[in-house]
């Protein structure tokens, strides 16, 4: 409204300006006095509105010359009458003037330029008030029952106003604009409803808007369906510019806790540092001590890169001080994601993602936000910077990255990872790169990795202590390798490979005769040892085909791809072999290398002289359409997407010279939508009763030492919906058929993350509300998981057996409902379930999710307004899990 205004003045004097001189060449007999009184307007009443100042504006400036940018044109449908004796132009039903990129549209439009006044109203017909004043300027605008506008003082009063600044609608029954950034109005609405009667709006007699940056208001009533509440307000203060603005968030208050007390969690203050960052402070706080913090941040340049922070810590307090059960832990929780755009750099790029911290953070946290991942039990974060040297054949890869096992509360680290690779190259290749024999197809290739790794614990996490045991190395490997063919369908790949290693610590080992114990100390200093192999392999495609001539199925396809590999490798590890005494015995003798705790192990240990075999299956169908005399081609149908089987026999070993034979098979059903998975091994040898393997053979030949299935299917009801052909082909080809049957993240207020202040899109699609006939549509995704394993004494016993399912069930356009749970075969109970129950409320969002059972047993309920203006107008109760700290 406050540019539309300021634009409606511009226009207005402009267009009182050329008619008058129109009128001045029709009216000769009479001369326009130019001393023009004062506005009756603003004259014959005092409005209490009226602001105490003077107009700075005394003068009109504009002169017509310099003002007059196009070409003014005003039409109407029924008539416009110029009235050269009372000086004044009528337009009436459908009135319209357009001046530059600003329209002005409404039923009756009437310029008085004796007394520099426009009036605009709507007309009344047999369906009521209508065609409203519209006002628009490019995508501004503005509409309301009527307008008064005076051109010398520049003020205009407007009845009836409607208009939207940023997401507020403003409704005002009386209005009166005193300058450029001064606007009074009188009994105002205001609400980010976009109805025409508004779900809810806040209720004022009076308030002040300074156009493009804020409403001020004074005592306001909150009313829902046109029902006032027992909620007021003394003043309120609305920003409205379109920019991101610093301000307080609303915490939630949790009373629902006996070990914590009573407190408050997600309260805090809003920082926007600028268009490109910002920054959140959040706290949680609870009458027994204790406390959380979060610090929050978001980033982005665009076609440069973009991320976020966050910096989570809590102090938690469990019975209290001086009793048994008193205990206390400190946890943190560090997350950072960063992503460059490709087009920054296209030579190089930088990528970051981070999750550290303390391992019993999330079982431990008494935010709500974090119940959905009590489950997590590891931490991965990676820092990577990769760069290609333009005009070479080399490239590198820095990378930083972290793993963490929160159940053992193990850690490791590289800081860095270094690779160097040099992309194969073909040095013999003939002119322009032809590569017809042998020697022209030999290419090499060069792989340099160094690494700097630390083992360390949750205690030791940040402290000098963690890198004491830090190893460091270096690796180069190069190798070559080509391509014969040979006896027409067989392909001969001869290669060989080497490698050398370069440690920066080693192990020395001394036996304490007082402590009777071999003592073990790591020194500094460069050691390097080579190693090297050779081989060649043989492989073949044989396919088989099988054609029938009755009923759809046309073809099945068998693509069988069998390889054998010779590799050869010496004993590299004897010649560093070194030995200590390891007890009071002096014989008793222990075989070691110094660099048995090196970053890439001690050297390879004993001879390698070994055929390798592996047979891989393909089964794939062609079907014919269900209507022979349709146009569409044959259906090609995988059958089975693998099924491969490998081992190896090495010749130089003195006893079991078979490894054991591993195989893996996969497939897809139901046009894609169950994929079938299993891997497992079987062992030629027996074990002893110690559980070793002796060089003596199954009598079954192999036993299964271990298997693996997993399967996933997912059907919503769209499958049986006019369109499913469709979406199974699209399924077909590249469908996500990797569901999250745990179930996403689930935030407790059940809308966006607010303090991004990047993201400027709208998420929320509006929704028609038909209501659903016999078609509810509903998702199911369900996982299948088991494990077995045969450790050839006490017979096979399955480890996991489980069934996990998630999916959404939309009872109407409005009300949703969503799921996730699973149930544990083996233990006889179910795993961890969420559900939860959302309604769109058009301009409110009600939310509300729940933790039936368990440890992490919880619920949040949350309504509140959608738009982020008025986001702190809602009323959430939580009720966190109980937690425990050992």
């Amino acid at each position: 409204m406050q540019t539309n205004l300021s634009y409606i003045l511009l226009f207005c004097c402009i267009f009182f300006i050329e008619i008058g001189f129109s009128q001045e060449l029709k009216s000769k007999d009479k001369t326009t006095n130019t001393n023009v009184a004062k506005d009756s307007l603003f004259k014959s009443k005092r409005d209490s509105l009226a602001l105490k100042q003077t107009d700075s504006i005394s003068l009109d400036s504009i002169k017509p010359k310099e003002t007059i940018e196009d070409i003014i044109v005003h039409v109407a449908t029924d008539y416009t009458i110029q009235n050269a004796k009372n000086q004044t132009v009528t337009l009436y039903n459908e009135a319209n003037i357009t001046y530059t990129d600003i329209d002005l549209k409404a039923g009756i439009i009437v310029v008085d330029y004796k007394k520099n006044t426009l009036f605009a109203k709507g007309i009344i017909d047999s369906t009521g008030y209508v065609q409203r004043p519209i006002f628009k300027q490019g995508s501004q605008e503005s509409e309301q029952d009527s307008i008064i506008y005076n051109f010398k003082s520049k003020r205009a009063l407007i009845y009836g106003l409607k208009t939207k600044q940023g997401e507020m609608f403003t409704y005002g029954e009386k209005t009166k604009r005193v300058n450029d950034s001064t606007i009074y109005v009188r009994n105002i609405q205001f609400t980010t409803s976009e109805k025409k009667n508004p779900d809810y709006y806040i209720a004022t007699d009076k308030a002040k808007l300074v156009p493009g940056k804020k409403i001020i208001v004074g005592t306001s009533n909150l009313v829902l369906a046109d029902i006032p509440t027992p909620i007021f307000l003394p003043f309120a203060y609305f920003p409205i510019t379109e920019t991101s603005v610093s301000g307080f968030l609303i915490p939630s208050f949790d009373t629902g806790s006996s070990d914590r007390g009573i407190g408050f969690q997600n309260g805090g203050y809003y920082f926007a540092i600028s268009e490109y960052m910002d920054l959140t402070v959040l706290g949680d706080a609870y009458s027994n001590g204790s406390w959380g913090s979060r610090i929050s941040s978001n980033y982005r340049k665009r076609y440069r890169f973009n991320g976020s922070f966050s910096l989570n810590f809590e102090n938690n307090i469990n019975g209290i001080s001086g009793f048994d059960d008193y205990s206390k832990s400190n946890n943190f929780n560090i997350r950072w994601s960063h992503s460059q755009d490709s087009k920054a750099s296209p030579n190089s790029r930088f990528s970051a993602s981070v999750n550290l911290g303390s391992s019993k953070f999330f079982r431990e946290s008494q935010n709500q936000y974090n119940v959905a991942q009590t489950l997590t039990n590891t931490f991965n974060s990676s820092i990577n910077y990769s760069k290609t040297f333009v005009g070479t054949p080399f490239n590198m890869n820095l990378t930083a990255s972290h793993q963490q096992n929160t159940n053992t509360e193990a850690i490791t680290m590289t800081l860095p990872s270094l690779t160097v690779n040099m992309s194969r190259i073909y040095p013999f290749a003939g002119k322009n790169g032809i590569q017809k024999t042998p020697i022209q197809k030999m290419g090499f290739n060069y792989t340099m990795q160094g690494q700097y790794l630390i083992n360390t614990t949750d205690d030791e996490f940040f402290t000098p202590k963690m890198f004491e045991t830090a190893r460091s190395g270096m690796q180069h490997k190069t190798g070559t390798s080509t391509n014969i063919k040979a006896f027409k369908y067989f392909t001969l790949s001869p290669s060989a490979n080497y490698e050398e290693t370069w440690q920066f610590d080693y192990i020395q080992k001394d036996y304490d005769v007082t402590e009777n114990v071999v003592v073990t100390d790591t020194l500094r200093g460069f050691k390097s040892y080579r190693e090297y192999n050779a081989g060649i392999s043989l492989s073949t495609n044989i396919y088989g085909t099988f054609n029938f001539k009755k009923g759809r199925l046309k073809t099945i396809r068998h693509t069988f791809r069998p390889s054998v590999s010779y590799s050869y490798r010496p004993d590299f590890k004897d010649k560093y072999i070194k030995q200590v005494q390891q007890s009071a015995d002096a014989k008793d003798l222990l075989d070691y290398t110094v660099y048995d705790q090196g970053i890439y192990g001690a050297p390879s240990s004993g001879l390698s002289n070994s055929i390798g075999i592996s047979l891989n299956n393909v089964l794939e169908a062609k079907v014919a359409p269900k209507d022979p005399d349709s146009d569409e081609e044959d259906e090609k149908v995988t059958l089975l997407n693998n099924l491969n089987f490998s081992s190896s026999y090495n010749i130089a070993a003195d006893s079991l010279r078979w490894s054991p034979v591993s195989f893996s098979a996969g497939t897809r059903l139901f046009k894609d939508k169950l994929s079938l998975n299993l891997s497992g091994s079987m062992d030629p040898y027996k074990v002893n009763s110690d559980g070793v393997r002796i060089n003596e053979y199954n009598a079954n030949i192999l036993r299964l030492t271990n298997a693996n299935l997993t399967a996933n299917y997912s059907i919503s009801s769209t499958d049986f919906g006019k369109d499913k052909k469709d979406q199974s082909k699209q399924s077909a080809n590249g469908g996500d058929n990797n569901v999250d049957v745990i179930g996403a993240d689930i935030n407790p207020t059940g809308r966006n993350n607010r303090n991004n202040a990047n993201n400027k899109e709208e998420t929320d699609t509006k929704k028609e509300t038909k209501l659903y006939t016999a078609d509810i549509p509903w998702s199911i995704n369900l996982a299948y998981s088991a494990n077995y394993t045969n450790n050839g004494l006490d017979g096979g016993s399955i480890g996991v057996h489980s069934i996990m399912f998630s999916g959404n069930l939309e009872l109407s356009p409005k009300w949703k409902m969503g799921y996730s749970s699973g149930y544990d075969v083996k233990g006889g109970a179910f795993t961890f379930s969420r559900f939860n129950f959302t309604r769109d409320l058009d301009s409110w969002q009600f939310n509300f999710n729940w933790v039936p059972f368990g440890t992490n047993s919880s619920y949040t309920f949350f309504i509140g307004v959608k738009s982020s203006v008025l986001s702190d107008l809602k009323w959430d109760k939580t009720k966190p899990a109980d937690r425990t700290l050992f």
